[in-house]
């Protein structure tokens, strides 16, 4: 860069002068270009300045070409703060974001293909494209196995179809209340009182023989009898066929999303115990989404300290009171689990800010472990229910160290069964291609038989050995005798085998 106008460069007239080439080319000037060598070598590069970390490529391209000696000092211009600070700590050389460096890029963007020799906009475009995609698919497919995006999706329709199931039920109330006004005050549920539009229909044609239908929709004899008996007295004005059968459909969508929402909560359990089950374990699934949805991400949750785990969506009361200088919120999304619920009123603060401490313990073993258990949310889970207990009757909990050694030792126990399994399953595929591929013949006969003896002398050595261990605590002429029949012991062994070798080689040359 030859020279920069810093003063006025927020005028439009600085401003189009970057826009010709003529002008910027006066003013900026090609030192050097290193291409990349392949496309995955430009996916590193691009992941690395996306990270903040300053890839070998860029350190060895910058050390080449920037002048080390010289009357002036020079200046490197990054307009990425982040890599900047990197770049800051591996060289030597001062370093500027922002200002004039944006409007430098900006023209450098502009113009690049121009710059270099051989390079066209249209090739320069297609590479850009190119290497936006592949940044991107890599950025969607991190971490398939283990995705919390669908706990977030889960958790937000979750609470949508709580709404609309509200609203809808709400809207067959009123609909069919005129027909049978007095179904409102016996039946307080939505999705029951939807069922029982969608069966009872005209309430003029109600009778004693839809009585056990009744029954097993209210779960209650004497629910289902007070039902009878108001339809029969009911205030309600008559209703035409079609009026009814557009509210029976009404009321069978209804009844459908009350289905389709126990399905996906049961989705949304095991999906957490997939993800993050140590979290599900100590909080529950439905408050642990909810965490993890406002959060972003399971790793933006792991990396938020348990202060701010305990306010978590509870950040406008928080800024009110930092405003007004109230007094803080104590808990946020966390005052649904059952702990804060079960506390005193004086001790909620407390209970809130142990259970965020131990929400963020787990959520980092969640996202850092490999392998998911739910060992150590049910010993943090047991920790706040001793916390619990220790502010109502004064029993002092155990200590934090010695639960978690005895959740470690479960966890191994765990660990080992599932190796001992995976033991299993590799030493039966073993056998399965040995036997495969074994010889057929007398020379896979003679290897097994060879097997064997070793098996056999392997065996008859080691009760030696032992035996040779429990004599050194007897005297000293029994250890001579002893010692002797020892010395005897191999000599004799490896005789038998010798003498069958050469038995078989007898025969093999008598059968020639």
């Amino acid at each position: 860069v030859k020279e920069v106008e810093e003063i006025g460069m927020l005028l439009p007239q600085v401003e189009a002068s970057v826009l010709s080439l003529g002008k910027f080319n006066s003013m900026v000037s090609l030192a050097a270009f290193f291409p990349f060598k392949s496309a995955q070598a430009a996916l590193e590069n691009m992941n690395a300045i996306s990270e903040g970390v300053v890839h070998a490529d860029l350190k060895l391209f910058l050390e080449t070409n920037l002048p080390q000696s010289g009357k002036k000092k020079s200046v490197l211009g990054v307009s990425d703060g982040k890599i900047g600070a990197a770049l800051q700590e591996e060289l030597s050389s001062s370093i500027q974001t922002g200002g004039v460096v944006a409007e430098i890029t900006r023209g450098l963007r502009l113009h690049f293909h121009s710059l270099v020799k051989g390079l066209t906009a249209m090739a320069a475009s297609k590479a850009q494209l190119g290497l936006g995609h592949s940044y991107s698919r890599a950025k969607v497919k991190f971490n398939v196995n283990r995705v919390d995006n669908m706990i977030i999706q889960s958790i937000a329709l979750l609470d949508q179809l709580d709404k609309d199931i509200n609203t809808f039920s709400m809207r067959v109330r009123e609909w069919y209340g005129y027909h049978f006004p007095e179904l409102i005050k016996i039946v307080s549920d939505n999705s029951m009182y939807c069922r029982l539009a969608q069966l009872i229909g005209n309430r003029k044609e109600l009778s004693e023989e839809n009585l056990e239908s009744l029954e097993e929709v209210v779960m209650d004899s004497a629910k289902a009898q007070a039902i009878l008996d108001a339809s029969r007295s009911s205030m309600g004005m008559d209703i035409s066929p079609i009026d009814l059968i557009n509210i029976e459909r009404f009321s069978s969508r209804v009844v459908s999303l009350a289905a389709y929402r126990l399905e996906l909560q049961e989705y949304l359990r095991s999906k957490m115990s997939q993800v993050a089950p140590n979290l599900a374990a100590l909080i529950g699934e439905v408050v642990g989404a909810r965490l993890i949805s406002h959060a972003g991400s399971l790793t933006n949750l792991a990396k938020y300290p348990a202060s701010t785990v305990q306010i978590l969506g509870a950040e406008k009361a928080l800024f009110r009171a930092l405003k007004t200088r109230g007094n803080t919120p104590k808990y946020g999304l966390i005052f649904h689990s059952t702990f804060i619920g079960r506390a005193a009123a004086k001790n909620k603060g407390r209970i809130s800010r142990y259970l965020a401490n131990k929400c963020t313990i787990a959520s980092r073993i969640d996202c850092f472990s490999e392998l998911p258990t739910s060992v150590f949310g049910d010993k943090l889970r047991e920790q706040v229910e001793e916390r619990l207990s220790f502010y109502e009757t004064g029993d002092v909990p155990r200590k934090n160290v010695d639960v978690m050694k005895e959740a470690l030792k479960e966890n191994g126990e765990e660990d080992n069964t599932l190796k001992k399994k995976k033991k299993k399953k590799q030493a039966a595929e073993e056998m399965e291609a040995q036997a495969e591929e074994a010889p057929s013949g007398e020379n896979g006969e003679e290897t097994s038989a060879k097997k064997k003896k070793k098996r056999k002398a392997e065996s008859e050595e080691a009760p030696d050995a032992e035996d040779g261990a429990e004599e050194t605590e007897t005297p000293a002429k029994k250890k001579k005798r002893k010692t002797d029949a020892m010395d005897t012991q191999p000599e004799e062994t490896p005789e038998t085998p010798v003498t069958e070798k050469k038995k078989k080689k007898k025969k093999k040359d008598a059968a020639e």
